[in-house]
């Protein structure tokens, strides 16, 4: 007579998902996002408070928190993904890196570049009956023709930047020629742009573009802007 061999314990399904019910999930969930979005305040208020430059250092406040918590939040979750109520903890603190946290800092860093702090720039645009249009990267013409396009400088504001940007045309051949109406403009003010193509300009792919500067504090702040231009050939 064959005995049967011994029946090992029986082993519990370690691929077995938990069940994550409203009552343990939620209460904890909302605990998480309420950590997130109070370090993210609380992070922003120190932040503000030992920062004395108005440009340095609040990049790194306004991203810091979103960095920690979406990253941190999600290695929480999956570390204790069987266990519901840690899990729903970590996902609290993954939300709160979006919402709060990275509408905030978005919102921030926004702030820093209209106080000048992310630089100048100056913005191309198609010119639309008579108004500015929409901004262009890029630029198509045939030899021997031209364009009036508008631009103004950007990044700065009158308040920061109260005195006169010297603006110039510039291009990467002598057979293009980029002509400002005005030599002068404030920031934010549209000023007329006209790129030409000599008729002799060979086909081929150039750069034209505006250059701004302004000397404040004896010191001289750059703002450019740059067109791909793109020439066809002489139209009979």
């Amino acid at each position: 007579m064959t005995v049967p061999p011994p029946q090992s314990p029986a082993q519990p399904d370690a691929a077995e998902f938990p069940v994550y019910t409203a009552r343990s999930f939620l209460p904890t969930f909302l605990l998480g996002w309420a950590l997130g979005a109070a370090l993210t305040f609380a992070v922003r208020g120190v932040g503000g408070a030992l920062l004395t430059n108005p440009c340095e250092g609040h990049t790194i406040v306004a991203l810091l928190v979103p960095l920690l918590l979406g990253p941190g939040g999600l290695a929480f979750t999956a570390r204790h993904w069987r266990q519901p109520a840690r899990a729903a903890l970590g996902l609290g603190l993954v939300v709160a890196s979006l919402m709060p946290a990275l509408f905030v800092g978005a919102q921030d860093i926004g702030g820093l570049r209209r106080t000048g702090c992310a630089g100048g720039y100056v913005v191309i645009s198609e010119v639309v009956n008579g108004q500015r249009g929409e901004s262009i990267s890029a630029l198509a013409l045939a030899a021997g023709t031209e364009r009036t396009l508008t631009a103004r400088v950007g990044g700065y504001t009158r308040q920061t930047h109260p005195g006169l940007f010297t603006v110039s045309g510039a291009a990467s051949t002598p057979g293009v020629v980029v002509t400002v109406a005005r030599t002068q403009v404030h920031a934010g003010e549209d000023f007329t742009v006209t790129v030409r193509v000599l008729p002799n300009t060979p086909v081929n792919s150039y750069t034209a573009g505006v250059n701004a500067v302004i000397t404040q504090g004896g010191k001289r702040i750059p703002a450019s802007g740059t067109l791909e231009l793109n020439v066809r050939p002489r139209q009979p």
